[in-house]
């Protein structure tokens, strides 16, 4: 039996990623798929200890959250991860300053099938010992945004509220799943976002450019993409050649 098909959600706190995992889920065994959605163990461990973990604690709680994808690809045809071990990594560097964990994250990641990368434009909520505060979200986007980037990773963005998020997260999978990428990625399209600045936008899949407009116009990107706001005013002074 070949393995499933595996979509890890990545992405600040507060951004839906649970809410999405489990609609995605729902979503997809509507249509037919046999689909697993495996939950954060970090919010388990939190509730049963009723405290955030050590230092010491975080690469177990990665090679557990690993440890249940791995085991949920071989009875279904589509595995959704509620994070995986590297946003443990990611938080580890943003919290204790530890970038050890990395490596083997990474390697761990490299085996899922597709990256969500949930957007920074829902309002921040508390939700107990998890959450921090609005002000950690942009720098963990960033440092989820660095790791994939130097891994060479591809991810895609998943931006909007209710319905018109679950809809972004359906297309990037349905596209994924339907469309091989390509063996030279030299050959596949790029463009500004005006928002973020980065070529690899999902925004740019979702909303493609009319014919002659120019990259950055703002014309059919409405929707925020969630980079940091500062990266969003340069790129936007470099779209009107400021």
């Amino acid at each position: 039996m070949s393995k499933a098909f595996v979509v890890a959600l990545l992405g600040a706190e507060s951004t839906g990623k649970t809410t999405l995992a489990n609609e995605l889920g729902e979503a997809l065994a509507a249509q037919g798929q046999r689909t697993a959605v495996v939950a954060e163990y970090l919010r388990e461990f939190c509730a049963e200890r009723q405290r955030t973990p050590r230092r010491d604690e975080q690469r177990a709680i990665a090679a557990e959250q690993t440890r249940r994808i791995d085991a949920a690809t071989g009875t279904c045809d589509i595995v959704i991860a509620d994070t995986t071990a590297l946003m443990v990594a990611v938080y580890s560097e943003h919290v204790f300053g530890d970038t050890a964990l990395y490596a083997e994250a990474l390697a761990d990641h490299t085996r899922c099938d597709l990256t969500l990368l949930t957007a920074l434009d829902l309002p921040w909520q508390p939700d107990g010992l998890q959450r921090d505060s609005p002000q950690v979200r942009e720098p963990v986007d960033a440092l989820v945004r660095t790791a994939l980037t130097r891994a060479g990773l591809a991810w895609s963005v998943v931006f909007g509220s209710g319905a018109l998020r679950l809809q972004s997260a359906l297309a990037a999978v349905q596209r994924s799943m339907a469309m091989p990428a390509p063996a030279d990625e030299s050959k596949r399209w790029h463009g500004l976002c005006d928002r973020c600045g980065d070529a690899n936008c999902e925004r740019h899949s979702l909303f493609p450019r009319p014919s002659g407009q120019r990259a950055g116009a703002r014309r059919g990107y409405r929707a925020a993409c969630g980079e940091p706001a500062e990266r969003r005013r340069l790129a936007s002074r470099r779209a009107h050649g400021r």
